[in-house]
């Protein structure tokens, strides 16, 4: 039911558009755990109240590295978000998955360090205990089924599934290291992932990214290397059909009863914690 649930959007370039959210205002926030990469603009889609941030900050000034992940996720948490969809620009690992697709990811890898993995780490006093949150599935299956659906019914060239490996940044890959995830199995890569996904479960929230590929990373002897301005050309060309699908896919959603699967997130989250 439309009422019972608040989706919150996080994404880059072009997800700022004001045409996406209706009755858009704009709300300055804190958290425990600090500041978000920017205020929240808060509005609706198909009467939907969804929460748009953004990942970099508007101005893009904030690496990959930076992002206040754990503040980012509990802000949308504090503004009853019961849903996250976000998109990524990522680095297709294989020669099928081209650039201008898009990927309904469904697993990842951690290739990042130093970041915030947890709400519980003994840093702020209101999270109390230690939280051994599973991570199979990681992302949610039903969240990711009403996108496939939506996706079928679009235009859009698309890859129902898709591993995708997170890496430190803000540096690109070097060729050996794109080689070496091949031969994990990854098929797209990025720097944003992780820990974004992680805090997801651990806030209760029903997670699911929408990636597109924007180029080859550095491994194809055909293909033009990946570079900062590859990655916004392509982003550019390509971001309306994330747009489109990302507001298509809350329009269904309101469609669904998400009563049980929110509790069921709840209990998850109680169940992973020891005290």
């Amino acid at each position: 039911m439309a009422h019972s649930i608040k989706v919150g959007i996080i994404g880059g370039t072009g997800m700022d558009n004001p045409d996406i959210l209706k009755n858009r205002s704009d709300k300055e926030v804190t958290t425990p755990f600090g500041s978000p990469s920017d205020k929240l603009v808060l509005g609706e889609i198909c009467g939907v109240p969804c929460v748009l941030l953004s990942r970099h900050g508007r101005n893009h000034n904030i690496l990959p590295h930076q992002v206040n992940y754990r503040a980012n996720i509990w802000a949308l948490k504090q503004e009853g978000c019961t849903q996250i969809i976000i998109s990524t620009a990522t680095g297709s690992l294989r020669e099928d998955y081209k650039p201008g697709d898009l990927v309904i990811l469904d697993n990842f890898i951690d290739n990042t360090h130093g970041r915030h993995q947890t709400f519980y780490d003994g840093t702020c006093k209101e999270f109390e205990g230690i939280c051994h949150i599973p991570m199979e599935p990681p992302y949610c299956d039903k969240l990711r089924n009403v996108i496939i659906k939506t996706a079928n019914n679009m235009d859009i060239p698309y890859h129902p599934s898709g591993t995708i490996i997170a890496v430190n940044g803000p540096r690109f890959s070097s060729k050996a290291e794109s080689l070496m995830f091949r031969q994990w199995g990854v098929d797209v890569i990025s720097m944003t992932t992780c820990p974004e996904v992680v805090l997801a479960k651990e806030a209760g929230i029903s997670y699911a990214g929408i990636a597109l590929i924007t180029d080859y990373d550095c491994w194809k002897p055909d293909a033009e290397h990946v570079s900062h301005e590859l990655v916004l050309k392509i982003f550019k060309e390509n971001i309306e059909k994330v747009v489109k699908l990302i507001c298509a896919t809350v329009e269904n959603m309101k469609k669904e009863d998400w009563s049980e699967k929110i509790k069921e997130n709840k209990e998850f989250v109680k169940n992973s914690i020891w005290k």
